[in-house]
């Protein structure tokens, strides 16, 4: 029980950092190589995604609309 209080206390004057270390608690600073590899994997999926819907018909048509408007409008 001591501990516990004692590691309460610490957190609250120490900081959470400190207490962590102090009872020996690593925290994880990163991704390993396999968390890297699916975030690739889906940053590359989601990118594919959006490039079949922005080079859809209507999405592209839409975007040429948009860009002729900005380009005919008076100033």
């Amino acid at each position: 029980m001591y501990q516990a209080v004692r590691a309460r206390l610490c957190v609250l004057v120490c900081g959470a950092r400190t207490a962590l270390r102090r009872r020996g608690v690593r925290r994880d600073a990163g991704m390993v190589t396999s968390e890297y590899a699916m975030g690739i994997v889906a940053a590359v999926a989601f990118a594919v995604v959006l490039y079949k819907v922005v080079t859809s018909g209507a999405v592209s048509a839409e975007l040429q609309g948009i860009v002729k408007r900005a380009l005919d409008a008076r100033m």
